[in-house]
């Protein structure tokens, strides 16, 4: 369990965060989002107690952040944005040379140089230099020194920012397998991985939280209609499929989105709790207009962010 009760954080004159409260249950994957400068890595970092917070107190599996450091850096594993590697080492020395620095006892290195490899997927470079290695895989050392003492706790901090597709994909699976053993904190620019990985999510903006919840629950909260794309034959320049749609009961606007040849999509819009896709299919198909597609359009974690940083600033 950790709980943050009222953190803050003051640079000079600057406030960086501001009075944060809230709590993460233990095996939870909790995901960081807001824009840059608003605190989510100086959050991190007095989480770990790499910085003191100003004033408000953190609690990690009971022990305080301040007065219990090295009970909290014990029970902790850092991946920071920038991987604290030493390129010049092969992988296994290098997580060896961690392992004691961790304070891992002598007879228990192997075994733990050797669980950390496996559950990042080293095994094929154990003896290259870090330096030689492609970004992913030093994202992945990366990873196991953060793990190499097994955690109850992993912070990430943009684990995957400047990898290629499938070198995210592949970090983003091994989040997903440690996640499974132990609570993680993740912070990411990469929404849609904050979806996919992430449990829930707290937004901040300006050092302030903004949400913390379920990806499902902040779309219910915030979405204010439901969208439905139909993608039918055209008929009378489209204007008898649009007054078909806009002739249904609870559309709230139809426009035309994309036109083809034979066919156009539209974009309805409908009271939140109005799912219209089964009527509009009779509609159409009782007006003999041939339907290609009907499909409804989750709020994305894009919007939610976007949404409530925008409402934040005004």
């Amino acid at each position: 369990m950790i709980q943050v009760e009222d953190l803050s954080k003051f640079y000079g004159s600057v406030q960086a965060v501001s009075g944060l409260s809230f709590e993460v249950k233990k095996g939870e994957v909790l995901g960081f989002l807001g824009p840059n400068g608003a605190g989510k890595t100086t959050t991190m970092k007095m989480l770990t107690c790499y910085l003191p917070p100003s004033s408000g107190r953190a609690t990690i599996f009971g022990f305080d952040i301040m007065k219990d450091s090295m009970e909290v850096r014990k029970r902790t594993g850092y991946l920071p944005e920038k991987s604290p590697l030493y390129t010049d080492m092969r992988v296994g020395e290098y997580l060896a040379f961690v392992a004691r620095l961790r304070g891992v006892p002598g007879d228990r290195i192997s075994s733990s140089v050797e669980m950390s490899v496996e559950a990042c997927g080293l095994g094929s470079v154990f003896v290259k230099s870090i330096g030689h290695l492609s970004k992913g895989f030093q994202q992945r050392v990366g990873i196991a020194q953060a793990i190499i003492h097994d955690p109850e706790l992993l912070i990430l901090d943009e684990p995957t920012i400047g990898l290629d597709p499938k070198q995210i994909i592949d970090i983003r699976r091994l989040i997903t397998n440690l996640g499974k053993d132990r609570t993680v904190i993740l912070s990411s620019h990469i929404l849609p991985e904050v979806n996919q990985v992430c449990g829930r999510v707290i937004i901040l903006d300006k050092g302030r939280l903004v949400a913390v919840d379920t990806p499902d629950n902040l779309r219910e909260k915030l979405r204010k209609f439901r969208v439905t794309f139909v993608t039918a034959a055209s008929s009378g320049g489209n204007v008898g499929t649009q007054d078909i749609l806009g002739g249904i009961g609870g559309v709230t606007g139809v426009r035309e989105t994309a036109r083809e040849k034979d066919a156009s999509t539209f974009r309805i819009e409908s009271a939140p709790d109005r799912d219209l896709r089964n009527e509009i299919a009779v509609r159409l198909v009782s007006a003999g207009v041939p339907l290609f597609e009907l499909r409804s359009e989750e709020m994305s974690l894009e919007d939610i962010f976007i949404q409530l940083v925008t409402e934040e600033k005004n």
